[in-house]
């Protein structure tokens, strides 16, 4: 698409294996409705113990109790701190993303990390993704996460670029729809490669060969 000069990428879900899969392999292991925790998430709303952790209101270590409470309070049992480890287990860069982000920053476009993430007690170090791109934006550190409009327009702002000459990928289509009322170009990733496909198309280059 003509115009266009900066794609913003989310992490989990987009360039990582999505921690909704692995929330949906916890509900199977542990015999859970489909959709169980997020629909316990999404009842909690934005005073929830998800919605602070993404915020950094909450370390993980502090998030475990008031997350488990959130969830039986919409009878689901869960384990905070297993459900915590199968979503760590899916933090696996999926290579066609590194290289598509590497591509288009090659093509002088500008490339933006936008993710919803949290802290932990013990510091960690900064995330090996970060060198990839040109700004690395995380709800937990802006005290913002998505689909709140503001992380948008900071991410935006942090690449010198206006929503509408920014592209936008993300596997939850909540988050989606701020940025589309935002004015930038969005991209559900359901199949990874199918995604950089529509990309490369809006781009007016090949993000696969």
């Amino acid at each position: 698409m003509a115009g266009l000069a900066a794609v913003v990428f989310d992490i989990g879900g987009v360039v990582q294996e999505s921690p909704l899969h692995a929330i949906a392999r916890y509900e199977r292991d542990h015999g859970l409705p489909p959709n169980a925790i997020n629909r316990a998430v999404v009842a909690a709303g934005e005073r929830g113990a998800w919605a602070r952790l993404e915020r950094g209101e909450l370390t993980v270590e502090r998030f475990l109790g008031p997350f488990e409470a959130d969830c039986r309070a919409h009878g689901v049992a869960v384990s905070g701190d297993r459900l915590m480890a199968y979503i760590a287990s899916a933090g696996v860069a999926r290579p066609q993303m590194l290289r598509a982000v590497r591509r288009i920053r090659e093509r002088g476009l500008r490339v933006g990390a936008l993710t919803n993430n949290w802290a932990t007690e013990t510091p960690r170090p900064p995330s090996p993704l970060r060198e990839l791109f040109d700004a690395f934006i995380e709800s937990r550190a802006v005290g913002m996460r998505k689909p709140d409009p503001r992380i948008y327009r900071l991410v935006c702002e942090e690449l010198g670029v206006e929503p509408a000459r920014t592209a936008f990928l993300d596997d939850i289509g909540a988050n989606l729809k701020t940025a589309r009322a935002l004015g930038m170009t969005t991209i559900k990733v359901v199949d990874p490669d199918a995604a950089l496909r529509e990309l490369g198309t809006l781009l007016g280059f090949d993000l696969l060969a």
